[in-house]
């Protein structure tokens, strides 16, 4: 009798405890496609779960980078009972009305490509036109008698691909340097390779090239040493990745701009967390957090790397 008193104890603790998670708040932050950089985000969204005991994080990303899929997997995350959903957007301009019928029933938010015609709350990550800026002086730095660049990128219709090819264009205007067609891959990876080749075949006037998302660096530096022109021509880079930064550090690149991907996870799981407590004193006027961005160069790569090992590593 004690021995049956004591497990349907234990039973019920198990079953208690099977409840309480089950009725945490559950944030969720959804990525644009599957890439290397968000392990950062990810790295974010796990160090705000330990600060955030009383709620459950989710990181997700969609089965592959379309706008569809991506707005289906918010769809299957409300009707699970997601209570808050930060998303980086694959192509804000035709996913306004599932982004508005997420945001009338759960708070949205958006980080690293914004949607600022929908009904989210406020966007959290980099200003792209600054980004593409600091991409520029790094071009104008390297190229001081001009040159001819092309550009590769993921998603051409995504805000954030749009706004640093426009502040590229903006740094860089008067100086010589001229962008003159920046191709796009849809985040297919081999496709974002071939375009690389394809210029080197087509295009030998071209001296420069950037790349505005972050395996764009890494493609165009297979491509680069495969055709044997590694550190003939002037490679700007954005964002993080091993390769990118070994080439930062060799001298093969001009040096890339890197965000900071690990706050918008950290940051954003706090932000949704005091939002859905009634806190709303982290949201402006203008609905924009901005977490600045920063050139990485030969100076300072070393120290940049060491950084990023130790968020990764938790």
């Amino acid at each position: 009798m004690f021995r049956s008193k004591l497990a349907f104890a234990a039973l019920a603790c198990v079953a208690a405890s099977a409840a309480q998670a089950q009725d945490k708040p559950a944030l969720a932050f959804v990525v644009n496609a599957a890439s290397d950089f968000w392990k950062l985000a990810e790295a974010g969204v796990n160090a705000a779960q330990a600060e955030l005991p009383g709620y459950e994080t989710q990181f997700r990303y969609p089965a592959q980078g379309t706008a569809a899929l991506q707005n289906a997997l918010m769809d299957d995350l409300v009707a699970a009972g997601t209570d808050a959903i930060m998303i980086s957007s694959v192509d804000p301009k035709t996913s306004i009305d599932a982004f508005n019928r997420i945001a009338a029933q759960i708070p949205l938010f958006t980080t690293d490509s914004d949607a600022p015609a929908s009904n989210r709350i406020a966007y959290l990550g980099s200003s792209n036109t600054d980004a593409g800026v600091q991409a520029g002086e790094i071009a104008k730095k390297a190229l001081p008698n001009g040159g001819t660049c092309m550009g590769f990128v993921g998603f051409l219709g995504a805000d954030n691909a749009v706004e640093r090819i426009a502040g590229f264009r903006q740094a860089v205007e008067g100086s010589g340097i001229e962008l003159v067609d920046v191709r796009g891959d849809d985040v297919d990876f081999a496709r974002a390779r071939s375009n690389v080749d394809d210029v080197l075949a087509a295009n030998p006037d071209v001296n420069c090239m950037v790349g505005f998302y972050s395996y764009n660096p890494p493609k165009i530096f297979e491509a680069l040493q495969a055709a044997g022109k590694l550190g003939e021509i002037t490679v700007i880079a954005f964002d993080e990745d091993p390769i990118t930064l070994g080439a930062v550090r060799e001298g093969a690149f001009a040096g890339t701009v890197v965000q900071d991907p690990y706050q918008w996870g950290y940051q954003g799981m706090h932000l949704m967390a005091k939002y859905l407590e009634g806190d709303t004193s982290g949201i402006p006027e203008d609905g924009l957090i901005i977490v600045p961005t920063k050139v990485i160069d030969q100076s300072n790569v070393d120290a940049f790397e060491a950084e990023l090992k130790a968020r990764i590593a938790g």
